[in-house]
């Protein structure tokens, strides 16, 4: 650990709907998650200079927390609640209330010190407001697609249909606002127009990509397939060699790059031969699939990352 290291203050915040719990220096305080809340939270932050806060990604829940903590300067890491989970149980910690929970993170900031995570631009938060938006909106077409299937009454179809359409409608104007967006930011526009020059990647799945993973093109290679969900892992023991498997990562990217990928395999002559190739090895085809995946993931990263990578024709 460094010098510098000695001065930080790892500071635990367990965030609820409608709850902050906070493990400041060793003492337990309970907050409400309202403005109320965070202007305490802040009062109290500022008393110990060098704070650091952990928290877990709860859904949504510890945004307006985050967003407060980052306009205050105040750094502050989102880390994934499964590695804090394990964390706890690693330590022996099988009861779970708020104020533990709190400790525990106090604890796994100082055990790992996790890089702070960076605050999104105005443009990029809205960008990702309006892809999750639009993917709920599809997956409520695809709900309700499924259940008019089953419908017999005539009064339930009608319903059903006008639904759809309302829905239909509600996801062609997020994409329109998500076009605008983007033609209104150039560091934005100019991502977009680099990842669409990608056979099977249109501007739906560029701007899903550029929502969803915004580290793109400042992370390595490895770290890009893994938070799209397409890094194989392997499960080995002793004498034991298990098939590789994907885990993890973030969802939403990975069903773009799917879709993007069955493209892919049919017109782009180096992922088609790639996938061939694989194919012809004895790979299933959503092993091979997946390995395109990652080749696309990875041809995204460093197409963003080094302004004069150029395809190969």
């Amino acid at each position: 650990m460094s010098q510098n290291n000695h001065a930080i203050l790892y500071v635990g915040l367990d965030v609820a709907k409608a709850s902050l719990q906070l493990d400041l220096a060793g003492q337990s305080h309970a907050l409400t998650n309202d403005t109320k809340g965070l202007a305490q939270l802040l009062k109290m932050l500022r008393h110990h200079p060098g704070t650091h806060v952990i928290c877990e990604a709860t859904g949504g829940y510890e945004q307006p927390a985050v967003r407060a903590l980052q306009a205050a300067q105040i750094l502050v890491s989102i880390v994934e609640a499964g590695r804090v989970r394990h964390f706890a149980k690693a330590k022996g910690l099988r009861a779970k209330t708020d104020p533990i929970d709190a400790a525990v993170l106090s604890e796994y900031g100082r055990t790992f010190q996790p890089a702070a995570t960076t605050p999104p631009t105005a443009h990029q938060s809205r960008l990702a407001e309006l892809s999750q938006r639009r993917q709920q909106l599809i997956q409520t077409l695809v709900a309700e697609t499924h259940r008019a299937d089953h419908y017999l009454d005539r009064f339930c179809l009608q319903q059903a249909r006008q639904l759809r359409r309302v829905l239909e409608k509600q996801i062609a104007a997020c994409e329109i606002a998500i076009a605008e967006l983007i033609a209104s930011d150039a560091k934005l526009q100019n991502k977009a127009q680099r990842l669409e020059t990608i056979t099977g990647v249109g501007a739906i799945t560029a701007a899903t990509v550029l929502a969803e993973l915004p580290e793109l093109g400042t992370i390595s290679d490895a770290a890009a397939s893994a938070l799209a969900g397409v890094a194989p892992y392997n499960r080995d023991s002793g004498q034991q060699t298990s098939p590789r498997h994907i885990a993890g990562g973030r969802k939403a990217i990975r069903c773009a790059l799917y879709m993007a990928t069955l493209s892919a395999v049919r017109y782009d002559p180096i992922l088609k031969a790639f996938y061939t190739r694989l194919r012809a090895a004895g790979k299933k085809p959503k092993v091979a699939l997946v390995a395109c995946m990652r080749k696309l993931i990875v041809l995204m990263n460093r197409l963003l990352k080094n302004p004069n990578f150029q395809l190969a024709n």
